[in-house]
């Protein structure tokens, strides 16, 4: 990955707050051509420091009401990519991290109710081989999402 100056920096701190904000005002905001912050942009985009973009959908407007972090442990580290080609077939699951600490898995999901979220435990994530046990914590209130900051210098 490049390093990225502060013009980077610049673009990069208006984005995160604004991901659908024209590149005219970007590049009035920064001093600079629309031109060049489309090129910049492709760039941070090429190499990886831009990841996506997009719109964030509100799970409850769609009906899942529960959101809920799932502890998975295995019977060995090594089953992780196994276990991870089959959460990947369960929509439902949003986010899937291998870590450190009291579970091998963490995952983030979103069930419509506490029976769907019964079936989502007892018979698709406990029914997968490797999968030893799970804990399950539910989401009252999601207080804080943001992004991670960008200091321009």
């Amino acid at each position: 990955m490049d390093k990225i100056d502060n013009l980077d920096r610049k673009i990069l701190s208006i984005l995160s707050l604004n991901a659908r904000i024209p590149f005219k005002d970007v590049a009035a905001e920064c001093g600079v051509s629309r031109a060049a912050i489309h090129q910049r942009v492709q760039h941070l985009i090429k190499n990886g420091v831009i990841t996506g973009s997009g719109f964030d959908v509100n799970p409850k407007a769609l009906g899942y009401t529960t959101c809920t972090y799932v502890g998975i442990n295995l019977e060995r580290g090594s089953m992780y990519k196994k276990v991870v080609e089959r959460l990947a077939n369960i929509p439902e699951i949003v986010e899937c991290h291998f870590t450190t600490g009291s579970y091998t898995m963490l995952l983030k999901l979103y069930a419509k109710d506490n029976e769907q979220l019964m079936d989502l435990l007892n018979n698709q994530l406990q029914t997968i081989p490797g999968v030893v046990s799970t804990e399950t914590l539910i989401s009252l209130e999601q207080s804080i999402k943001r992004e991670i900051p960008v200091k321009v210098e």
